[in-house]
């Protein structure tokens, strides 16, 4: 396994820890700071990694068959598992979580499906570059929501805790919405290409 794949598989190792230190926090008063600080260091190496695995492979001439199924499979199990933890938080909408599930799962079956049988994959179009950018905003502004809610005394009825509710709102309605619009241009680039016309019916 070369090093961008052995970067992913950390990746992938990361999202289990982050998830049972959320629920540790949630469920162990105690234990709530540490198990938070550990949240945020599973997501700063999940996002580190997922930075470098891409660029050393491209540069290096590194990709592999095995990459190209699993960088997106951590990314996909990443949000998901982000975005579960936010739901259960109360701070996530959950009409937002459904579209954005929806795209996630829906977009990786195609991929499959490339993959499969035309052995091609699509490139990022212009509302997918912009959901990256609004997951990870939304995820950050989220973690460090948390973090103040369980780091700093009184944090519930401070005055800027309206504001910030909203903000995560919005952050929320925009990631969703560019979610659902990358997969729509994605499928009518799919279709448009007949990439997959060879398939058996």
């Amino acid at each position: 396994m070369n090093l961008p794949n052995k970067l992913t598989v950390i990746r992938l190792v990361m999202v289990p820890v982050f998830l049972i230190s959320f629920i540790i926090s949630q469920k162990i008063p105690f234990l709530a700071i540490p198990a938070m600080a550990i949240c945020l260091v599973c997501y700063v190496v999940a996002e580190l990694t997922d930075l470098m695995d891409g660029k050393i492979a491209r540069k290096r001439g590194l990709v592999t068959d095995l990459g190209k199924v699993m960088d997106p499979f951590a990314d996909t199990l990443s949000h998901v598992t982000y975005f579960v933890c936010f739901l259960s938080y109360g701070i996530m909408p959950l009409w937002a979580f459904i579209i954005i599930m929806w795209r996630e799962y829906a977009i990786l079956f195609v991929r499959m499906l490339l993959a499969k049988y035309a052995g091609k994959s699509m490139p990022a179009n212009i509302f997918g570059k912009s959901k990256t950018v609004l997951y990870a905003v939304a995820t950050i502004f989220s973690i460090v929501y948390i973090c103040l809610m369980t780091f700093l005394p009184g944090a519930a009825e401070a005055s800027w805790n309206g504001a910030y509710s909203i903000a995560l709102y919005v952050l929320y309605a925009l990631s969703a919405l560019a979610a659902l619009m990358s997969f729509v241009i994605y499928a009518k680039d799919v279709i448009k290409s007949k990439a997959l016309s060879g398939m058996t019916r």
